[in-house]
Order: structure tokens, then sequence, then C-alpha cells
């Protein structure tokens, strides 16, 4: 199940929620002063595989490669 960030417009808490896609179009309630008055968050995205740099610094290493473990 996915972690969702949501932000309460009432009293500013920020809080995250594990909760299942089917529930995702449902905003809850804060937990901090139980107010339905809450937003989901644009949050960022984890991303591992390849990925090339501008510096030229070599790759991170993929799904192939042990990746510095044993």
């Amino acid at each position: 199940m996915p972690l969702y960030e949501y932000h309460c417009t009432k009293c500013g808490a920020e809080f995250e929620m594990i909760r299942r896609f089917s529930e995702s179009s449902t905003l809850p309630v804060c937990p901090q002063c139980e107010s339905p008055q809450t937003r989901k968050k644009l949050s960022t995205i984890a991303s591992f595989g390849n990925v090339s740099s501008a510096s030229g610094a070599a790759p991170s290493a993929g799904c192939g490669s042990s990746a510095g473990f044993s």
C-alpha cells in the first residue's frame, strides 16, 4: 500500500498515512485536530536504477549489479 502525505488547512499539521489505492480519493481527517479540512501533498518518489549525471560521474548501480552489497 502506498504512503500518502497530507496537510491540514485548519491547524497546519502535516502527516502521513498508508492507504489503499481505493481509498486515495477520499481525504482523511487530521489526527491532531480531527478536522476534515485536509489536502494531499505532492510527494517526491524514490527511484533506483541507472542514472546518468551531467557532471560525468559514474552512473549508479542497476538491477544486475551487487551495488556494494554481497
